[in-house]
């Protein structure tokens, strides 16, 4: 089946002669229109356009397409139009990005307060990057930053990856072994004790163990749970020990529920940014969210 989007780069290339016109008018990314007018030439099974120079000059095939599709076509986006201005007109609907555990530390509970509709999605950061630039995704929070032109990423806030652990998990000999630069035994200690970690993200214990020790984990950790913050929430008032940003644990350090064994010989620390497409019809929405954002890190 056609998507419609197909046919939507396809009238708004014909129009402007360019990729980089047609996706500046559709608010899109340069290569999510050519992946809509690559799909859509594989559909139809002929070429729509020959490229000459910078400019998109239409085949014969591609000018007969073009009349026949672009009055239903019009009177599509018309009444789609009619319909935005009927119901949606002042709650526009914006797709925001991020890991599970950033929305639940931040936004999860504002979500009710914000006077436009939200859609939140969450998934790993380069699928976030590439969404983003496609037009899936109109604002994302992210640790990496991509190097599509259409994307502007802006800092806001830092988190520093620490070893933790339960508040009763006795870490007098670490502390020891760590006055004496002892990693050799810091390592040993470390691998004897028992650890949480989640299934599907094991970057920040791969990243400290290599940055401090010199080498790749050899184990994995001992209970598997769905996430860093179930994380928290395990080892709270308990034992065990995980690897994980410490912003996701101030309140229970702070109520003395998890303690900070260890920072690391030197601190592994990852910037936090925004990320959305520089030409987006969200700005105002995005605003929003962003002073929000930053409001609350300040108070973690």
């Amino acid at each position: 089946m056609v998507n419609l989007e197909w046919y939507r780069s396809f009238k708004a290339i014909y129009k402007t002669g360019t990729l980089t016109g047609a996706a500046e008018s559709l608010f899109i990314s340069q290569p999510g229109v050519s992946l809509h007018l690559s799909s859509l030439e594989s559909y139809v099974g002929y070429k729509l356009f020959e490229r000459t120079g910078r400019k998109m000059i239409p085949t014969e095939k591609g000018k007969v397409l073009y009349n026949f599709i672009v009055e239903p076509l019009s009177k599509l986006e018309d009444a789609e139009k009619h319909f935005q201005k009927s119901t949606e007109k002042h709650t526009p609907t914006i797709s925001v990005g991020m890991c599970f555990e950033t929305f639940q530390i931040t936004l999860e509970q504002y979500i009710s307060t914000l006077p436009f509709n939200v859609i939140i999605r969450f998934g790993e950061y380069p699928e976030m990057l590439d969404q983003l630039d496609k037009g899936i995704l109109d604002l994302i929070i992210t640790p990496q930053k991509g190097n599509s032109p259409n994307i502007e990423h802006e800092a806001f806030s830092s988190e520093t990856i620490v070893l933790v652990g339960g508040i009763e998990t006795d870490g007098q000999t670490f502390d020891s072994l760590a006055k004496k630069n002892d990693l050799s035994g810091m390592e040993e200690w470390l691998k004897q004790q028992k650890w949480y970690g989640t299934a599907g993200d094991m970057e920040h214990l791969l990243r400290f163990w290599q940055l401090n020790f010199g080498k790749r984990a050899d184990f994995r950790p001992n209970y598997i749970v769905p996430n860093l913050n179930s994380i928290v929430r395990c080892l709270s008032g308990g034992k065990g020990l995980a690897i994980i940003p410490d912003f996701l644990c101030k309140k229970e350090v702070d109520e003395e529920k998890i303690k900070i064994i260890w920072e690391g010989t030197a601190p592994l620390k990852n910037t936090l940014y925004f990320g959305c497409r520089k030409n987006t019809q969200y700005a105002t929405e995005i605003h929003v969210i962003k002073n929000l954002f930053k409001e609350v890190m300040v108070s973690i």
